[in-house]
């Protein structure tokens, strides 16, 4: 009997469609003649005897000593939660010339490291670690993507090895699937082995994947449930600073970030936490610094809101750190609390240095930097915002709102603006 399986996702179906009902690909699915892998392993799934399972008190159970792996970078090992823990999988993603690569070689430079590349060769990555001045002696190369060949090599080292990594997940493929890599079947496949792997070994695996234009993971969103830690290194091209921050981790916290400065010797790290803020101290219309809580650090980073009058029809919003939609509501609460009309301004708003905010201790000052750009008057001197703008106007208490002040204070800012001292947005009139 005849069937037809898709190249890309592994769908099957008994007749033949143009475009593949679950994963939407033009001319991938292909004529089997015989029943296939996948309908001789559900035959012999079914033909299989009954296995009760085992069962085990948890008490019984030993607790696993999780010794740490440390890299000795400690912004990379902040985000990880003190380390690599053995068989533990990690997922690091990021646009393409971002410096995974880089974080990479200097990260693990002191591990003992089997480095699988099917992006690069053997010589461009011992180039990149000579311009970088990194020894390399613990490390091990192969460019053979075979991900069962891996596997077993691994098994047969793994008295030499600490970390397996995967740059990148997309070029490698299992001799079990005929679609090509990158391709979902592949991705979920590969994934799978290497997870069971890492758990079976007690190795840890870190696999590089790309992202896609919307900054999503490339391949299926499965392929983030599989592995234990998710790290985002983030940051513009332009910007010489770069982002690590943890989206998922079963061995640590997700509100930890690492910070880095990319220069000519690699990737250099950042402890200041004014570091995202201009040494001038000039007073300019449309300013405004705010205070962050990232973890158990406090950061500290400039808004800059421009406002001018429009020619359009529609105004002009034009966002880069913030999140867009939020943006939009607060520019909303300040049209109905402060009674500014806004439909005649185009309005740009921008933070500093390149990098993207995440917290809602930034609102207060966004609305500062807005209205003093109206205005065209600046804020007063050595003045710092902190707090979240609710939809009827009034400032809520945020996340260490108490430590960011303290912190504050300690800096150097005189006047410090929270919901300590401001119940409502129209408290900024007398600021401002």
């Amino acid at each position: 009997m005849s069937f037809f399986v898709c190249k890309e996702c592994g769908f099957g179906s008994a007749s033949w469609y143009g475009k593949c009902p679950d994963c939407g690909k033009w001319n991938t699915l292909t004529e089997r003649a015989d029943l296939g892998e996948a309908s001789r392993s559900s035959k012999n799934k079914k033909n299989e005897s009954l296995k009760k399972i085992s069962v085990t008190s948890l008490k019984k159970i030993k607790t696993q000593e999780k010794n740490r792996i440390r890299t000795g970078i400690f912004e990379f090992d902040r985000v990880l939660g003190g380390g690599f823990v053995p068989g533990e999988v990690v997922l690091l993603t990021g646009e393409p010339g971002i410096g995974k690569s880089t974080l990479i070689l200097q990260a693990l430079n002191k591990i003992r490291t089997l480095y699988i590349s099917g992006e690069e060769s053997g010589e461009q990555i011992k180039n990149r670690a000579d311009r970088l001045g990194i020894d390399l002696n613990e490390f091990l190369f192969s460019n053979d993507l075979q991900v069962e060949g891996i596997i077993e090599s691994a098994k047969e080292m793994k008295d030499k090895i600490d970390v397996v990594v995967i740059d990148s997940i997309q070029t490698i493929y299992s001799k079990d699937i005929e679609a090509a890599a990158s391709s979902v079947s592949q991705l979920k496949e590969t994934a799978k082995l290497l997870v069971t792997f890492a758990k079976k070994n007690h190795i840890a695996v870190l696999i590089i994947g790309h992202i896609t234009k919307e900054g999503e993971i490339a391949g299926p969103k499965s392929l983030e449930h599989f592995v234990d830690c998710v790290l985002n290194f983030e940051g513009e091209k332009v910007s010489n600073y770069r982002l690590i921050r943890p989206s998922k981790n079963r061995f640590g916290g997700t509100d930890e970030i690492g910070i880095f400065e990319m220069t000519n010797r690699g990737l250099k790290e950042i402890s200041n936490p004014l570091v995202f803020l201009e040494e001038k101290k000039l007073l300019e219309p449309g300013k405004a610094i705010v205070g962050v809580a990232e973890g158990k650090r406090t950061l500290y980073f400039e808004i800059q809101t421009l406002v001018v009058p429009t020619m359009l029809s529609i105004p002009r919003r034009v966002v880069k750190g913030l999140d867009y939609n939020k943006v939009l509501l607060l520019l909303a609460v300040v049209r109905k609390n402060l009674n500014f009309s806004l439909d005649s301004y185009d309005i740009y708003v921008n933070v500093v240095g390149g990098v993207s905010i995440k917290g809602t201790s930034t609102d207060l000052g966004l609305i500062a930097s807005l209205i003093s750009s109206i205005k065209n008057r600046p804020l007063p001197k050595s003045s710092l915002f902190i707090g979240e703008v609710g939809l009827l106007g009034e400032i809520r208490k945020t996340y260490f709102e108490e430590k960011i002040i303290s912190e504050g204070k300690r800096l150097g800012f005189k006047k410090i603006f929270s919901s300590f001292n401001i119940e409502s947005v129209r408290g900024l009139k007398n600021i401002i």
